[in-house]
């Protein structure tokens, strides 16, 4: 029988004999996508997955309550806009295998999660390229009111053509200067939800029938490469005003914009020698934009598999990979790299290639780590479970050792956990690693009270000093009132 977790109110004896340099807590989100297949291709087809049920709110909320019970950090909701098209040149592989389509949209599954749940934290993963600042900003707002907080946001740009012709556009715009847009939309969001409206603009005075105070609500202006506007933010202001900003951004450019915006950052890669490399140069970097090292927390994806017996958890393991979907993997590899698989031989060896697609999608791969040369073949192997990340497959005192491990070799702060069979692999990762993970004292006892960045930082609601959107808030006054305008 699957082992409950202790109630938080009787923390469980804590030792830690095996790791015991370990100091840091380990983070968790759960890794979903609002849709059947997200990283682990065919799993659909397996006898215990429910993740056809992914149309119904009960399907979201059992969820919710399962990753809150775990004491997870958040649920990461990632999106794509557009359909792996470029496998065989057209859509037929990814449908056939559910590779990522159908797909709904991520934000609608927000409201009810939270509703069902009274800690647990929400990013969502919404593309800057295909929606104005102006009526995002809104909409973010209104998620951070409904959730008392718990809102936050991955900022992607988009990286298939596919999306970029769904919105009326030939094909989607260069890398270098999808960033460059970004850094336009972020001045105006921030300007809307840091700078609009005073703290105190909400009177509420029935005396006097003001209810909020003009004086203390601006038109923000803004004249920008991309954008120009001239608004008030239609909300007031919310819990945390500004989101918590994640990225994954991992090109040079993509670093550049997540070390100056991004509070957490995603990565992903086959072997702790290529996540150590990367949080090495994501901390470098973060220090040269004058940034602390350890002010972003840094999670990178892994697949669990967990089972009371490392045997059992490796019969799991070869149980899920008959199921496992090369079509569906190669339509997702396709899609990320920009590289049409189906014109390659699989035992041909990948090498390095640029495109305006996800730029290291290959460089995972290959470039990345020097001590190993992948075959075609041998990627869409790799990726049919779990994706781009490490599968890990063991007893619960196995994987809490991995994951100690991984932590130790690479300075990671914690870890994505993509799913395999839903919802099973959550269940089972509550019930069975998080009392193990607590006993060793490396995993919370409880959740910490407030906002999801109050939960995350242990410090104020609001972003912090030293940040583009904090510089914004500072200098609001320029701007007129709305009776001074």
């Amino acid at each position: 029988m699957p082992r409950a977790l202790s109630p938080p109110d009787r923390p469980i004896q804590v030792t830690n004999e095996r790791h015991p340099a370990m100091s840091k807590q380990i983070r968790l989100n759960a890794f979903v996508m609002n849709c059947i297949g997200h990283q682990s291709m065919g799993m659909w087809r397996h006898p215990r997955d429910e993740s056809r049920r992914y149309r119904t709110l009960d399907y979201w909320t059992n969820i919710a309550r399962t990753l809150e019970r775990g004491l997870f950090d958040g649920l990461f909701i990632a999106d794509v806009l557009g359909v792996n098209d470029v496998y065989g040149g057209d859509a037929s592989a990814a449908i056939r295998s559910a590779a990522q389509i159908p797909i709904n949209d991520p934000l609608m599954l927000v409201s009810a999660m939270a509703g069902a749940t009274s800690h647990l934290g929400f990013g969502v993963t919404c593309s800057l390229t295909y929606e104005t600042p102006f009526v995002f900003a809104r909409r973010m707002s209104t998620l951070d009111h409904l959730t008392g907080g718990r809102i936050g946001w991955n900022i992607v740009t988009g990286y298939l053509d596919s999306a970029a012709r769904a919105a009326g556009m030939r094909k989607q715009v260069a890398h270098d200067e999808r960033y460059d847009m970004a850094e336009d939309y972020m001045a105006v969001v921030y300007k809307l939800w840091e700078a609009s409206w005073d703290e105190d603009a909400i009177v509420c005075d029935r005396e006097t029938a003001v209810f909020a105070d003009p004086a203390k609500i601006r038109v923000i202006r803004h004249d920008g490469p991309y954008f120009q506007i001239e608004a008030m933010h239609l909300c007031e202001p919310s819990p945390q005003r500004t989101p918590v900003l994640y990225q994954a951004g991992a090109s040079p450019k993509g670093m550049g914009f997540a070390t100056r915006h991004a509070e957490c950052i995603f990565i992903n890669g086959p072997s702790r020698h290529v996540i150590a490399g990367y949080v090495r140069r994501l901390r470098e970097a973060l220090v040269a934009r004058g940034r602390a090292p350890d002010s972003v927390l840094i999670f990178n994806m892994l697949t669990v598999i967990v089972a009371e017996t490392d045997a059992e958890a490796e019969a799991k393991l070869a149980e899920y990979r008959q199921y496992v979907s090369r079509e569906g993997a190669f339509a997702l590899l396709s899609g990320w790299s920009g590289l049409d698989f189906s014109q390659l031989d699989p035992e041909e060896q990948v090498r390095h290639v640029r495109t305006d697609s996800m730029q290291t999608a290959i460089d995972r791969f290959s470039a990345a780590n020097p001590d190993k040369t992948w075959t075609v073949g041998e990627m869409a192997d790799f990726s049919g479970i779990g994706g781009a990340g490490p599968v890990i497959a063991g007893s619960p005192q196995t994987i809490a050792d991995e994951l100690e491990g991984w932590m130790e070799a690479t300075g990671v702060d914690g870890f994505n956990l993509a799913y395999t069979v839903m919802p099973e692999c959550y269940v089972d990762f509550v019930d069975l690693v998080v009392p193990e993970l607590r006993k060793r004292g490396v995993y919370k006892q409880d959740y910490a009270e407030g906002t999801l960045r109050e939960k995350l930082f242990l410090a104020g609601p609001r972003i912090g000093a030293g940040h583009p959107a904090a510089e914004i808030r500072a200098l609001k006054g320029q701007a007129p009132a709305l009776q001074d305008a």
